[in-house]
């Protein structure tokens, strides 16, 4: 088997976990903000100032999440144009 194959399955294998990991995290946390959000509907005593304050800190996780999936993403993307243009080159020489 050639090296670069067996790198590409390296690479699709590692891409297909984190992409697994990411989505079952995601689910988790999102539950979470659900419970969150159930939590303050039933305790009216619990101040809007904190509620606010815990909204924020939810969107700007979720913004962090995004971003930090765009950048995995980008990683890949660019690990596919290398292994790209690689393979251009090789049939090139051939």
């Amino acid at each position: 088997m050639d090296p670069n194959d067996i790198l590409k399955q390296m690479i699709a294998f590692n891409r297909s976990v984190f992409e697994n990991a990411f989505n079952a995290v995601t689910v988790i946390l999102e539950q979470r903000e659900k419970m969150i959000g159930m939590f303050f509907e039933h305790t009216p005593w619990f101040p809007e100032e904190g509620k606010k304050i815990v909204g924020e800190w939810i969107k700007a996780y979720r913004k962090s999440r995004s971003d930090f999936k765009a950048a995995i993403d980008e990683n890949f993307r660019k690990i596919d144009d290398y292994y790209l243009q690689e393979e251009k080159k090789e049939a090139g020489q051939q």
